[in-house]
């Protein structure tokens, strides 16, 4: 089996680097060692998870690290607390950004189905 590191972009937005053990003609994957990269700005963190089973149909992106190639991009690593308090902070950020653009659309008389309402349609 390969030992180079594998990164896989899931469809929920979550990145996972580990090694890949398996895959099948689904694209289901195995990975060993595994961690989540958390981003948030020029931070990262990562928390370790282990041996990882992601189902196929979950899969956005899978490609090989090099990680002898020198990186271009300057990111500060930080504790998993202090990346999981940042990565709170942003997505309450971005909550409150969307009640007010929703509010904005109401107010000029625009009415939007929420996400969990669009099965009724």
């Amino acid at each position: 089996m390969a030992t180079e590191k594998h990164l896989v972009l899931l469809r929920d937005g979550r990145t996972l680097i580990g090694f890949l053990r398996s895959i099948d003609q689904f694209a289901n994957l195995v990975f060993h060692q595994t961690v989540e990269r958390i981003h948030v700005g020029k931070k990262f963190g990562d928390i370790p998870r282990g041996i990882f089973i992601v189902r196929g149909e979950n899969v956005v992106l899978l490609g090989e690290m090099d990680m002898d190639k020198p990186c271009d991009t300057v990111l500060q690593q930080v504790s998993i607390e202090e990346i999981l308090e940042e990565q709170r902070l942003q997505q309450q950020a971005k909550q409150e950004t969307e009640k007010v653009k929703m509010q904005v659309l109401k107010d000029r008389g625009l009415s939007i189905p929420k996400a969990d309402n669009l099965d009724e349609y």
